[in-house]
This record gives structure tokens, C-alpha cells and sequence, in this order.
């Protein structure tokens, strides 16, 4: 029979998986996305003022 190799195998190849992986999306300041939701928080709000259900 074959003699069993020491080792992870499958994490090997999520390693090389995520050193290749290409950032292509924008990068955002994490003060911006914060401020963004804080925006959109104060919208819901006034819209809630403004247009009662």
C-alpha cells in the first residue's frame, strides 16, 4: 500500500486560492461607510416625519 503523507492537502490549495485573488472592487474609507449609514439612518427617520403610514 501507499504510505500516508503528512500534511493538509486541502488547505494548500486555499491558500494558493486567496494569494491570487484579485481585489478589483473600490476602495471606501471605513469613516465613509459609517457616515453613509448614519445619512441613510437620518433619511429613514425624516421619511417617517414626513410620510406617516
Amino acid at each position: 500500500m501507499a504510505e500516508k503523507k503528512d500534511g493538509f492537502q486541502s488547505g494548500a490549495g486555499l491558500i494558493r486560492y486567496f494569494d491570487e485573488e484579485e481585489i478589483t472592487g473600490p476602495a471606501l474609507d471605513p469613516k465613509l461607510v459609517i457616515y453613509i449609514g448614519i445619512a441613510m439612518a437620518v433619511v429613514v427617520e425624516l421619511a417617517k416625519v414626513f410620510w406617516p403610514i
